[in-house]
Formats: structure tokens, sequence, C-alpha cells
């Protein structure tokens, strides 16, 4: 995983070797029958029976089997302590602390961090330290304190530049740059992840520390909507983590594959990678297999499998205790207005500060206030998403506040300035090639032609929209579009108008 002291501890300085040397060349099988083979040699001495239970639980976490991971990090963390070996000790429970990060036991999580900073004090120049600061800038990031944790990550970033680890500096990096991000620094942060990425690419780093920039890399891309680089990163990262096949990596990168093939409509390929990225993960990072299943929501939804999807996110919401913006738009699919509203509002209100986060959930609080009549709201989160947008410049953003504004021109009686609006947001939707988008910007486009008096501006904009959500096979599109796509006739020769 991370970097390792070498220097053999206690008893016959051959016995660990093999393991070792199996880990150091990522045949964890291999590691994993040596270092239990050892046993027989290591229980009468502490000091070598914690490198074994180390070398297993490495062993075990790159197999996928996290229950026998944290067993034997736990054995390895008490012996460790027994002798003596405070920085090693503190090793264990720096990783123990992502162990049960991925089990979502942010209590124990927590417990281990707290038990990692007590075994480093008096150790603050090695890399075992420099691994603390790192998950500590994440946490602290996650509290929101956002320039605190910046200034830890630039703590661990110095750090690995002075004990010339490449790992540490990387993942330092990483964490850094997704500070920036949130801090509106937008280039800064991305100049970070990449620079901590070309280290990846180049092979200088571990896998452990690779997979984790990479994941990094992705997710921040996908944040912010650059859905071009997200591609070129996700590729990447299959092709790299397709060479360790016992690891979990591949499983998390099916993740973030899974909802770009979600975004550019090939919703059949998409719902394949989440699924076999649940089973894969599945037992190992809940986290993530959440996300899986909240992908496949996301798909079901669109495909008007309502109870398909209410049964993909309620399965998310029973692994990470969270429940998604798209169970909201669920509801509004089942005419359930007010739950939806409700469901809506209330993530919003669990999201305080991280702007991207609640950027994700504003155009479902548009659509569905829109729904409600409840213009004041759908206002005040169509501006607030414009300030998101134009504080990180992101395209996606961009594209996502112009629909927003556009839905409710449309809904407040502006039609001409909608059509004008919901044109800029066609126009950034079809250059981030996202169909979905693209089809639902033409459909409000034709309503709004309609209301305008432009029959034929309507009925094209209908059509094509109708085109599309069949390609897709948007169900329920296709079903409101019947109606929309033809005239209505009106009595006396009447327009729209």
């Amino acid at each position: 995983m991370a970097e390792r002291e070498q220097d053999e501890v206690g008893g016959d300085p051959d016995v660990l070797a093999p393991a070792r040397e199996a880990l150091g060349r990522w045949a964890w099988a291999e590691a994993l029958e040596l270092a239990q083979a050892a046993a027989a040699v290591t229980t009468a001495d502490d000091r070598s029976e914690a490198e074994r239970c180390d070398l297993v639980a490495d062993a075990s976490w790159w197999l996928g089997s996290l229950d026998d991971c944290i067993a034997h990090r736990e054995q390895a963390h008490a012996k460790y302590e027994a002798v003596g070996d405070h920085e090693r000790a503190g090793q264990c429970a720096v990783w123990l602390y992502e162990h049960n990060m991925m089990k979502t036991r942010s209590a124990i999580s927590g417990a281990w961090l707290r038990r990692a900073e007590r075994s480093l004090q008096g150790h603050t120049d090695g890399l075992v330290y420099g691994n603390l600061l790192t998950r500590r800038a994440e946490v602290t990031h996650g509290g929101g304190d956002l320039e605190g944790a910046l200034a830890l990550a630039r703590e661990a970033i110095a750090l690995g530049r002075r004990l010339g680890s490449a790992d540490l500096e990387a993942e330092a990096q990483q964490a850094a740059g997704r500070v920036l991000i949130d801090l509106g620094q937008v280039e800064d942060g991305l100049g970070q992840l990449d620079e901590a990425m070309l280290t990846a690419v180049e092979g200088k780093l571990s896998p452990f520390s690779a997979g984790k920039v990479h994941c990094s890399m992705i997710s921040a891309c996908e944040l912010l909507g650059d859905l071009r680089r997200a591609a070129e990163w996700t590729e990447a990262t299959l092709r790299w983590s397709e060479a360790h096949p016992f690891a979990m990596w591949p499983g998390i990168c099916r993740v973030h594959h899974a909802a770009l093939l979600q975004m550019h409509g090939d919703w059949e390929a998409a719902e394949r990678e989440a699924r076999r990225a649940c089973d894969e993960l599945d037992g190992f990072h809940i986290p993530n297999v959440a996300a899986g299943h909240v992908e496949i929501g996301e798909i079901r939804r669109r495909l008007g499998d309502l109870d398909g999807a209410e049964e993909a996110f309620a399965k998310a919401e029973r692994l990470s205790g969270q429940q998604s913006a798209g169970m909201a738009l669920v509801r509004l699919a089942q005419q359930r207005i007010d739950a939806a509203a409700a469901l809506i509002g209330r993530l919003l209100g669990e999201q305080t500060w991280n702007q991207l986060a609640r950027a994700k959930l504003l155009p479902a609080q548009v659509q569905i206030a829109v729904a409600a009549g409840d213009l004041t709201s759908a206002e005040s989160a169509a501006a607030e998403l414009e300030a998101i947008a134009e504080a990180h410049d992101g395209p996606l953003l961009t594209a996502s506040a112009l629909s927003a504004r556009g839905r409710l021109q449309l809904a407040c009686g502006d039609p001409a300035q909608a059509c004008a609006t919901l044109q800029q947001a066609l126009q950034q939707w079809l250059a981030l090639e996202v169909p979905y988008e693209v089809a639902t910007a033409r459909l409000l486009i034709g309503q709004a032609c309609r209301t305008c008096g432009d029959e034929e501006g309507a009925a094209a904009s209908l059509r094509q929209a109708a085109e599309i959500f069949d390609r897709l096979g948007a169900a329920i599109e296709i079903r409101a579009l019947r109606d929309l796509a033809q005239p209505t006739t009106l009595p006396g020769g009447l327009t729209h108008r």
C-alpha cells in the first residue's frame, strides 16, 4: 500500500523476505500465502509477528478481503505498541482509519485517527506522520474548514518533498487540489491534481497512491462538469487498474465510468458497469457500492422504471445513510410533489457549505419548485446555482444554471426570454455531448416557442427532442411529448398567444 520501511524487524531476517518481495511486485495472493506460512516461525517474537500481520493485512486489502485486513491490522497495531514501535503502530492506526471509512464506520474511523495522532507524538519527521497529515487534511476538508485543510495538505506536500517521497507528495497534492477547488480556485486546484496525475502516469507511485490520485482527479472533474477531461482520465485509470486484477480499484473506476457513460447516453453500458462495480466492491468499499446503486437508480428513473429506480436509491440509502436528488425526482414523476419538495429541501439543508455538492441538488430544486408553483424557491435556487457556476467556471455548471433559469423564465410567463436562455443552454449541452439534457432543453424550447405563438418552431424543437428521447428510451418524456408534439386546435382561429 503506502511506502513501507524495508528493514527487517526481529527474528530471522529471511523469514518474511519472500512475502515482502511478493508484495513488492504486486503478487497479492502469493504474498498472502507466504505471510500466512511464516506464522509458525514468527509467533514466538512479537516484533516479527507484528510485521507478519501487517503483511497479511496488506495482501488481504488488495485481494478485497477487508474484514481479514482489518483483523490482522489490529493485531499488528497491538504488537507494535507492545514492543514500543510507536511509528509503525501509528501507521497501522492510519490504515485502520481508512479501512473503517470504507465500511462507513465514522466513529471507529475517528477513534483510530486520534490513536494515530497519539502514537506519532514525537515522530513528526517521517513518512508515517505525512500520511497522518494527509488524512487529517481530508477530514478537516470534510468538516468545512477549508483553510485549515489546505494548511495541513501543504505541510504534507513539503514533508513529502523533503523526504523524497513521491507517494506522500502526490497524495497530499490531490488533497490540496480538492480543497482549492472548493475554495473557488479551480485552475490552481486542477493544477495540483494534474501534477499528481503526471507522477502517477509516469509510474512513480505505488499502486495505492496511484489509484487514490486517479479517483480524486476523476471525482473533481465530475463535480466541475469537465466531462472531456474526466473521460480522458477515466480511460487512463481503467487501463491502469486492469493491470491490478485483484485490487479494488477497478470497481471504483467503474463507478466513475458508469457516471460518464450515463451522461453521454449509453445507458445500457452504464448500468452494466455500475452493477459490475457493485459486485466487485460488495462488502469492501461501502460508499462506492452506494454510489453504484445511485447510478443504477438514475438510469432506471430516466428509463421510466420508477419502481426499479426507487429500489436502487433505497439500496444506496441503506448502505450510506443518505438519500439522493434522484429519489426526489422519482417522487416528482409519481406526482407526489409535496414529498419531492420536502426531500430536496432536506437534502439542501444537510449541505450547508459545499457549493459543488449543493450544485448537484439545485437543478432538481428548481424543477420541483416550478412544479409546485413555488416560484420564489425556484428563483432562490436558480440564483444560487448561477453564483456557483460563475465562481467555479465549469461548463456543466454553466449549462445547468442556464437550463434552470430558462425553465423558471418559462414558468414565470416570459417565454421569449426563456427561448433565448434555453438556446444558450442547448449550445452548452451540445458541446458537452449530454443527449438527455440536450433533449430536455429542446423540449423546454418547444414549449416556449408554442407559448410565443411560434408553432413551426415549437414543432421542430419538440420533434428533435422526441427523436433523442426515443433513442435513449426515456419513457416518461416520450409519453409527455406525444401530446406536446401535435399543435392544439383552438376555436375561432385563436393562436396560443
